[in-house]
Order: structure tokens, then sequence, then C-alpha cells
């Protein structure tokens, strides 16, 4: 991803599935910025690389551990009743 992607970033929802995860990027202005299928491991490397942003998903098991990584690397991540 190119620096001006990364900083146009400002929301990101993460659809997560077993093996990949289907990622949407927004701007400030709600535009899509980013959409991109991602495997397992691929989320958190390449969500280190992104500036802090929102990041909401869909709660359960796995949500609440990815979640928790995610504040770790400075993301304000949140979790949404299914």
């Amino acid at each position: 991803m190119s620096q001006k992607l990364n900083a146009a970033i400002a929301v990101i929802g993460i659809d997560i599935g077993k093996n990949s995860f289907h990622i949407v990027g927004q701007d400030h202005r709600g535009a899509i910025v980013l959409r991109q299928k991602w495997s397992r491991g691929q989320v958190e490397t390449r969500l280190a690389n992104l500036p802090p942003c929102l990041i909401g998903m869909e709660a359960c098991v796995g949500a609440h551990h990815l979640s928790r990584k995610l504040q770790v690397l400075g993301h304000d991540a949140r979790l949404m009743p299914a």
C-alpha cells in the first residue's frame, strides 16, 4: 500500500472468516479507498504498518483476540454485536 493511501484511511471494517478476512477502508468523507481480501496471517502484519485508525468488526471469539492485538498497535478496535 502506498503512503498516500495509508494516510487516507480513517476507518476500517473487517469481516472475519475462518481463513480469509475481507477488509474495507474508508477515508474521512466515507469514500472507499481500500477493498482487499487478506489471509489470517496477513491481518496483523498489514495493520501494523497503518497509522492508528478506527477498526470495526463483528464480535466473536476470534474478534476479541484480534481486537486486543490491534489495540496494542495503537488502533481503536471496536466490536459490534451480530
